[in-house]
């Protein structure tokens, strides 16, 4: 059975036309992950945080460190991890690899007092992670937690 004999012609080349618009709209969704663990930091936002130095590259330590005046001592610890050329080998996907930006890249800030996780924060990119992907996740981050400084 062809698309156009229960729609008719007309009606067959919307849902032709509706069927791109959501494959070109799919393409260009928003893959930002938020997932605020402790629901206090909205009420008592850290006074401080200590940047990690284990999870952090000098590139990304010297955008963040223009963005916030961090401390050694604090016992509230930003974790910012970003990686590059990814690949996903599952067949699964061979579908949106193909029609999309599949994303090769990411970035993570996750917000730990001692161990316990409080905040996380992720997204794909389809480009190496670069200074705006940072102030961008750090300006989301700041909102979400009601950040102060």
């Amino acid at each position: 059975m062809r698309l156009s004999e229960p729609f008719g012609r007309r009606g067959a080349h919307f849902l032709s036309l509706l069927g791109l618009l959501l494959l070109l709209t799919a393409c260009g969704r928003d893959d930002t992950y938020v997932k605020i663990y402790d629901h206090n930091l909205t009420k008592t936002p850290p006074k401080c945080l200590r940047l990690d130095p284990l999870s952090t590259d000098p590139h990304i330590a010297d955008t963040l460190k223009k963005l916030y005046p961090f401390t050694a001592q604090c016992p509230y610890r930003l974790s910012v991890t970003t990686k590059e050329k990814i690949r996903c080998n599952s067949n699964a996907n061979a579908p949106e690899k193909t029609l999309s930006n599949f994303p090769s890249a990411f970035v993570r800030l996750e917000l730990h007092r001692g161990t316990r996780l409080l905040y996380s924060y992720y997204r794909d990119l389809t480009h190496e992670a670069d200074a705006n992907d940072l102030e961008s996740a750090f300006t989301r981050f700041e909102k979400d937690c009601s950040l102060r400084h």
